[in-house]
């Protein structure tokens, strides 16, 4: 396949996601998406052992992953925010030549879209599409990746462009760290709200325990309980609480109004009502971080 079919092919790709994801915001499973039909052939799209896939047909990377990693597991590669917001993608192994690091440096060189596969359970995935290599940094095996093509438009920042940095961090937030965050806590909780039980996904949000906002906030599952939309709301409000039991408080003023049906069973009735918790302990709500934003739901009743 000649190198003007590379962006054809990306975009054929991306086409053929978009159906299978709902245009990115539902997970996949990694057979399902193994490959993709393109010109008459099946095009490697990801791969079970390859972090990075460069289709024979291609000369450049088309999709790059990020595998799995348990609750306080240590991932095999660190893929991590740097201090200028943009993501770095590790290369593999330690030879910068190797061909697929050498395919991923050709899609930078051309700026070609890429494809990330963010793990959200084992062999569960999270597209997000496109992303941009936007810095090779072979000294430290690894490059650095836009999120999106407004981030890519901000480039890297400079250490001294602090608005420039505080945009594409916010940016890199905005694209990545909450749509995963989403996808892994709904998964946790099989995609039903632990206090209601309400299992239509497309009314269920990611709740953090500790807002983002603060140091303790991080977007991890132990963090973060998965709610309908309405007692997300009250539970940012701090109209519901969850005591270090993981039982729903309901706010006092809250328990003597008087008012109609939503407030009295979508409300009222979580008094005292078990949460919901993920099978796996490790997934559970962090007793710590519970303890702590009950403290604040006490203070505002």
């Amino acid at each position: 396949m000649a190198f003007l079919d590379e962006l054809a092919a990306r975009e054929a790709a991306m086409r053929w996601l978009d159906e299978r994801t709902q245009l990115g915001t539902q997970p996949v499973k990694q057979p399902d998406v193994s490959s993709f039909p393109f010109q008459g052939e099946r095009v490697s799209l990801l791969l079970r052992q390859q972090g990075i896939c460069k289709p024979r047909q291609l000369e450049a990377a088309l999709s790059i992953r990020t595998t799995w990693t348990p609750p306080g597991g240590k991932p095999p590669y660190e893929d991590a925010e740097g201090p200028d917001g943009l993501v770095r993608y590790a290369y593999r192994g330690n030879d910068p030549e190797f061909f697929e690091n050498r395919a991923l440096r050709l899609a930078y060189q051309h700026q070609l879209p890429v494809i990330w596969f963010v793990a959200i359970e084992p062999s569960v995935y999270l597209a997000r599409y496109p992303v941009y290599v936007v810095a090779d940094e072979p000294d430290q095996l690894r490059v650095a990746l836009a999120i999106s093509e407004d981030q890519r438009f901000l480039g890297v920042p400079r250490a001294d462009e602090v608005d420039r940095r505080r945009t594409v961090q916010r940016l890199t937030n905005l694209r990545l760290h909450q749509p995963v965050f989403r996808a892994q806590v709904l998964g946790a909780y099989e995609r039903s709200c632990a206090m209601c039980r309400l299992k239509h996904v497309e009314l269920l949000d990611a709740a953090h325990i500790i807002p983002d906002s603060k140091e303790r906030g991080t977007p991890v599952v132990p963090n973060g309980l998965s709610l309908c939309s309405i007692h997300h709301r009250a539970f940012d409000a701090n109209v519901l609480g969850l005591r270090p039991d993981f039982k729903i408080a309901v706010r006092r003023d809250i328990l003597d109004e008087i008012d109609g049906p939503m407030l009295k069973h979508g409300l009222q009735a979580m008094e005292g009502v078990p949460l919901t918790l993920p099978r796996r302990q490790a997934q559970h709500p962090d007793r710590q971080r519970v303890e702590e934003r009950y403290e604040e739901f006490r203070a505002a009743g």
